[in-house]
């Protein structure tokens, strides 16, 4: 089987435009078409259906979409393995985050990945909204949340460390809560999921933020408006310790019952799809993100 059909038809499948997949291999869009033509009739199957407004995959497609990926992550494993010039990472990395981590973290340092790397480009993908990192068709995402997912691998990046925090300013003229119990009735910055959470103190403690006790008037579904509506002073919120850090470290937010946090487990994994093989640029990044982001004492 063909190494440079699989990657134009992986091309292809990931944007559902067979012209587009055949200009980033250098193919012109009548060579793509019966390159791809030649594929399936390899194999007996249709794997991208073609009409005149879209390309969309096939359930045989999705089906074998994955394999063709892990045969050519082996090949390019296996020409690594062989060392020697060329040998360095080369091509496309889709990487999946959260927008608000990604801005506060990853883009600063992407000059000295490029640096070390510069035949690698990062397809960088970023939102703040859920995301599958199998139908995304990711090579590596970061994902918040304790890593349930049997289809999924990671590595750790980092504790997820949630606390509460609001402005000196919003604290000034509503109170400050000196106990758990003091939070009711106060201002609350929420996401959409308005479910009561639960918080753990230093020394084992439990107690239950409902926010059906609390006052909710803004309701965000983005990482970076909750912590600017925070620091404006429009309520108490949850955040991320990576988020706020450096707010406070400057004084536009105080830490909130501090002996406090979200007792939720969240970690910080870089996770990519079971069935890849681990690749060595996706290996590469993952080893850059942790050297550099790895357990910072600040979060």
């Amino acid at each position: 089987m063909d190494t440079d059909n699989l990657r134009l038809f992986v091309r292809a499948a990931e944007r559902l435009n067979i012209s587009a997949a055949g200009r980033e291999l250098g193919l012109a869009p009548a060579v793509a078409s019966a390159r791809l033509a030649k594929l399936e009739q390899e194999l007996g199957v249709e794997l991208l259906r073609r009409t005149t407004r879209k390309v969309s995959l096939s359930l045989e497609g999705s089906d074998f979409l994955p394999y063709a990926r892990e045969i050519l992550a082996q090949a390019d494993a296996a020409r690594a393995a062989l060392g020697g010039a060329g040998a360095g990472p080369k091509g496309r990395l889709r990487f999946a985050a959260p927008s608000s981590f990604a801005q506060l973290h990853i883009m600063s340092i992407l000059p000295d990945f490029h640096a070390l790397y510069p035949d690698l480009t990062l397809d960088l993908r970023l939102s703040d909204t859920r995301f599958d990192a199998i139908e995304g068709s990711f090579d590596l995402a970061l994902r918040s949340a304790p890593l349930a997912d049997s289809s999924l691998k990671g590595r750790k990046l980092s504790d997820d460390t949630r606390i509460l925090c609001a402005s000196p300013g919003y604290l000034a003229a509503h109170g400050t809560p000196d106990a758990a119990s003091g939070l009711k009735g106060h201002r609350l910055i929420s996401w959409s999921n308005l479910e009561p959470r639960e918080l753990i103190s230093s020394v084992g403690e439990t107690a239950i933020l409902d926010p059906k006790d609390m006052i909710c008037r803004t309701i965000v579904d983005d990482g970076d408006a909750q912590r600017e509506a925070t620091v404006a002073g429009s309520g108490l919120s949850i955040n991320s310790l990576w988020s706020v850090a450096h707010d406070i470290e400057a004084g536009r937010l105080v830490h909130v019952l501090p002996e406090w946090r979200l007792n939720d487990r969240s970690v910080l994994w870089l996770v990519y799809p079971r069935s890849n093989v681990l690749t060595p640029k996706t290996r590469i990044f993952m080893d850059f993100l942790i050297e550099r982001l790895g357990n910072r004492s600040d979060w």
